[in-house]
């Protein structure tokens, strides 16, 4: 449900109101003003524009041209197939190479794709879920073949998959195997790429899919907590891996609403891990995120006023102090963006943060009477949610009987009613309408990309040890059915030309399949 809001809020919407203990200052516990003592003072956020189509050498292209523009970080997207642990060549592939991201099958894709970009001196994040450890072994694996340390590697893998099972659906094992897999990542992560963020719990696509903001803030925190829990129960230090843990939000169009809700994920996410989980090292309470711009928010009619809406959500995350930001472009909601439209987007974020003065002050809303009290709230119905999924049995138990998908099609359907009968707004869709919507061009992704991975898996296929690479693949078998952590010897089937389906079904063939049960 929408929050409600007052008319004016005053000292008497703060009762007990203690800021030494409810905000602090920048940099320190509970890290609501901020999780650096001078924020974008001393350093900028990062402006990662997510990008990603065609083929490796289309998306290679993409890259050096936003470098070149100004950008500070890499973000892939792949396209579906990768996603769901396909070859560009397999059947269930047919029709999707390259349409919504980068088909990436091989190492040989990885090499390509980063090829002339040293990835020693920019920090990549990739958007990818139910294979992403195999997707960050390519990277490894392609960094090695430029000669980068393992270690020097910075970046980040999604890597969230309980929120698959909620919301975006791109899974492939069952949940109990797959929350393995990524604590052998946390595990193998702090011992070879303690730079990296192995995971990025992801409440984006949980707010894309309909969930309100509490919703998104709760569901994804609760999601951290299981991994915390899961790696605590490996065995880990939870001082070994929880400063590498990584977060990432959807930000909408209720400006005060989505600074609140930043500022309140810190503060929540920084009293548990010390006071809950025991963790000891300043680190591992700070909640260190990357915000995009709201998808689902862009519309259709009338797409130049998106570019309107994404700068006043680039200027909220901003204002609730994200470590890296990427700005949708006008065109999103019609096709993959175009050079001219992803230029405007990072343009975007450059007047940001250097015409309008946002980044001289820290949290310069701090101790406003409203967005404090919207801070509290949005606090409290965490909590609160907090409470009713342990009382259905935690997170897992929540997915496996539905709970969190029907709680985020009731709020989407919710939502839907609204914008319908004209109790919400949305410029240009249901208010201000106009008979010319001014059509924008759209990028049009060729069909040569999938005969294209199509030649280039049959090549990589011919040249490569072909025996080596099946010693390998049964290495990885045998070491998920003996329980071993999984990520050196899918490395080594990464360093082979073994090709992402291929390494998937080593792995299925032990694990099986994740079916969703229906729900609805």
């Amino acid at each position: 449900m929408t929050i409600q809001k007052k008319p004016v809020y005053t000292a008497a919407d703060l009762p007990g109101f203690d800021a030494e203990h409810q905000l602090g200052r920048p940099g320190e516990y509970p890290f609501t003003r901020g999780i650096h003592p001078t924020m974008y003072r001393g350093k900028l956020w990062t402006m990662r524009q997510f990008a990603g189509f065609g083929s490796a050498a289309d998306t290679n292209r993409r890259y050096k041209f936003l470098l070149e523009h100004g950008q500070t970080g890499l973000s892939v997207a792949f396209d579906f197939p990768t996603l769901m642990g396909y070859d560009s060549d397999h059947p269930r592939a047919e029709g999707e190479v390259g349409k919504c991201g980068v088909a990436i099958s091989s190492l040989a894709d990885m090499e390509t794709l980063f090829g002339g970009i040293p990835l020693d001196q920019v920090s990549t994040s990739m958007t990818i879920n139910g294979p992403a450890a195999i997707l960050f072994c390519f990277y490894v694996a392609a960094a090695e073949q430029q000669g980068v340390p393992t270690p020097k590697l910075r970046g980040t893998v999604q890597n969230d998959i309980l929120k698959e099972y909620m919301a975006q659906h791109a899974w492939v094992y069952p949940v109990e195997p797959a929350l393995k897999v990524i604590v052998d990542m946390f595990e193998w992560g702090a011992k070879h790429t303690p730079l990296w963020n192995t995971i990025s719990i992801s409440g984006y696509h949980i707010r894309e899919a309909g969930a309100t903001a509490a919703q998104e803030l709760a569901f994804t925190l609760a999601n951290g907590f299981t991994y915390v829990e899961r790696g605590v129960a490996r065995g880990l230090d939870i001082d070994s891996f929880a400063a590498r843990l990584s977060f990432f939000w959807d930000i909408h169009n209720d400006f005060f609403e989505e600074i609140a809700k930043l500022r309140a994920a810190r503060r929540i996410w920084a009293r548990h891990m010390r006071e809950r989980y025991k963790a000891k090292q300043a680190r591992s309470w700070m909640m260190r995120f990357h915000s995009q711009t709201a998808g689902v928010t862009l519309t259709a009619q009338q797409p130049l006023n998106n570019i309107v809406r994404v700068a006043y959500q680039a200027l909220a995350a901003v204002l609730g102090g994200t470590q890296s930001l990427h700005t949708n472009s006008l065109d999103e909601t019609l096709a993959l963006p175009t050079e001219q439209s992803v230029q405007v987007a990072l343009r975007t974020q450059q007047i940001l943060a250097h015409e309008t003065g946002v980044a001289e002050v820290i949290d310069p809303l701090g101790g406003s009477y409203f967005i404090e009290a919207l801070t509290d709230q949005l606090e409290r119905e965490a909590e609160a949610l907090f409470a009713e999924i342990n009382s259905i049995g935690g997170v897992v138990r929540g997915i496996e009987s539905g709970w969190f998908q029907r709680q985020i099609a009731q709020s989407a359907a919710a939502f839907q009613r609204q914008v319908e009968h004209g109790e919400k707004m949305i410029v240009g869709v249901n208010e201000f309408l106009s008979d010319d919507d001014h059509p924008v061009e759209i990028l049009k992704v060729s069909n040569d990309a999938e005969d294209e991975q199509r030649r280039r898996l049959a090549r990589v296929r011919a040249e490569r040890d072909t025996a080596l690479v099946e010693r390998r693949l049964d290495a990885l078998r045998q070491a998920a059915e003996s329980d071993q952590n999984v990520i050196g010897p899918m490395l080594d089937c990464a360093r082979a030309y073994a090709t992402l389906y291929e390494i998937r079904h080593a792995l299925e063939r032990v694990w099986g399949a994740y079916r969703e049960p229906v729900f609805f």
